[in-house]
């Protein structure tokens, strides 16, 4: 599938991973579409990159169809669905000031693991009205899931539950949507250089890109972007998960 004729929406897009991925498709040439929960900065970096931008929240129903219909009107059809909307809770199961909220636990499911599931079957209907490239390809989903999913630090049940789902179904998803000519792919960022760490001291950054095998520094969203963008070029690639973590693993 030709970069240049992809019509992508990329969740999260107003900032992070998301923004990186939707900023070097249109790089490349691909229409995108911004969905995210950020209106003001969601508008700036849509109109910086002559995008698309719909407010989404992705755990409703109504809000990603309505988002999916703006895309869809805007860029004429949609050809892949890139899910970067997420958060990240930290907190012991056990605690000094007692057990793990509840309501945050159910809050990092429900924005990680639900809301990415949501843009995906609702996407879906989209790419499947496209008309097939020679071996059968509609589009494609690309969904983030974390090197926590496989090696969670303390405090990050939430966290890695979450991101556990989304490694788990990729190959399901995939092999759901194969008779619609869509693949499901994910993306298993390690330590990366997002708003999240951007605010934290140089030392602590540079002692968190020490436990990098190599190289040893933090990932760079661009990076993401552009295997993000491999993934929707390389028809081949379904079902699977790709870790992108310089072969960091977790303590």
């Amino acid at each position: 599938m030709r970069i240049t004729d992809t019509a992508a929406i990329v969740t999260g897009g107003a900032s992070g991973l998301g923004e990186a991925t939707a900023r070097h498709l249109r790089d490349m040439g691909a229409q995108v579409t911004l969905l995210d929960r950020d209106t003001e900065r969601g508008q700036t970096v849509a109109d910086e990159i002559r995008a698309t931008f719909a407010e989404t929240d992705v755990t409703s129903e109504a809000s990603v169809n309505a988002a999916i219909s703006t895309a869809a009107s805007a860029m004429g059809r949609i050809t892949a669905a890139i899910n970067c909307a997420g958060i990240a809770t930290g907190a012991k199961t056990l605690g000094k000031n007692g057990p793990h909220d509840l309501a945050a636990f159910q809050r990092t499911i429900d924005i990680n693991l639900v809301g990415s599931f949501n843009v995906a079957r609702l996407a879906a209907i989209e790419i499947a009205k496209n008309d097939p490239l020679p071996d059968g390809t509609r589009g494609v989903i690309i969904n983030t899931a974390s090197i926590a999913a496989f090696d969670g630090q303390k405090g990050q049940t939430a966290y890695a539950a979450s991101k556990g789902g989304i490694v788990g179904l990729s190959l399901p998803m995939a092999r759901d949507l194969a008779r619609e000519g869509i693949r499901v792919m994910a993306i298993a960022p390690g330590t990366f250089l997002t708003p999240m760490l951007q605010g934290l001291p140089t030392e602590v950054t540079e002692a968190l890109a020490q436990d990098v095998t190599f190289p040893k520094r933090l990932g760079d969203p661009a990076e993401f972007a552009a295997l993000a963008r491999f993934i929707v070029e390389c028809d081949y690639l379904n079902g699977e998960t790709i870790r992108l973590d310089g072969a960091l693993r977790m303590q």
